[in-house]
């Protein structure tokens, strides 16, 4: 990944000498108190970093502050950057995870729908179409989809902005609120984006089916959470078609225990 030119660190006022941080797919440097990275999509990027330059502070969360350049611009030959924050993501709080993406969401109900996301294509926004009908279903493996999509019904929820990927991209350190960072924003209902974080915490970092019930008293959620595994089988299919014994296996005992709720006798199907 590119390593941002000295034309760039000057327009954001860096004057650390850039270090690349671990995570992600590489490409996010720090220099000093900033942290810089390509731009994936220069209209989320400006809406983005309005959004969360206007955002009040919170004891709930926090968030990395996006930094102007020199000429008041958010984006530099294809970079932005924000200021750094402490802490570390941990995938064994989902719990914490979601709190912090609840006080997230209600800090941002009001924000109305950015114009972009029709403009979006990327297998992420191909898998969120699909989930939610707006897409035909086009994707394997089949074994694991086809229950999921039998048992989908309507949802009549209100959609607002919310964050697409929370689990390793909440910070913790001692003494601050959590920090939610890189927000992927979609248009859903708020429910989706937990689910969205159960369904990731159940298939890839050890959490216990039990994670399902404690946050069962959210809207919709059997639902969302059928929509979230959907959104998300779709979009690994849509992005390398390569499914491994290992990631069907990581998906079917959660799309077996999310079938198994919505056939339970007395289930809101």
């Amino acid at each position: 990944m590119p390593r941002p030119r000295r034309t760039v660190l000057a327009a954001f006022g860096a004057t650390a000498e850039p270090v690349v941080l671990p995570g992600g797919r590489g490409g996010t440097w720090r220099a000093g108190d900033l942290v810089l990275k390509p731009v994936d999509f220069e209209p989320e990027t400006r809406w983005r970093s309005d959004v969360l330059a206007a955002l009040p502070e919170s004891t709930g969360f926090q968030v990395a502050p996006p930094v102007r350049s020199a000429s008041g611009d958010w984006v530099v030959d294809g970079w932005e950057a924000c200021r750094f924050v402490a802490g570390e993501p941990d995938v064994g709080r989902p719990d914490d995870v979601l709190r912090a993406g609840i006080a997230f969401h209600a800090a941002v109900r009001d924000v109305p729908r950015p114009s972009y996301l029709d403009l979006r294509d990327d297998p992420w926004s191909f898998g969120d179409r699909v989930a939610w009908e707006e897409l035909p279903l086009d994707g394997s493996p089949a074994d694991l989809l086809a229950p999921l999509v039998a048992a989908r019904r309507p949802v009549d929820l209100p959609a607002q902005v919310v964050h697409g990927d929370l689990p390793g991209n909440v910070l913790f350190a001692a003494g601050l609120p959590p920090a939610v960072i890189d927000w992927p924003p979609y248009w859903r209902p708020a429910s989706w984006a937990a689910a969205v974080a159960v369904a990731d915490c159940l298939c890839w970092y050890g959490a216990p089916p039990e994670l399902v019930d404690r946050w069962s008293h959210l809207p919709g959620w059997d639902q969302v959470l059928l929509r979230a595994l959907i959104y998300r089988i779709v979009t690994h299919d849509r992005a390398s078609g390569d499914w491994s014994p290992d990631q069907v296996r990581a998906y079917r005992p959660v799309v077996d225990l999310v079938t198994a709720r919505l056939s339970a006798p007395g289930s809101a199907r």
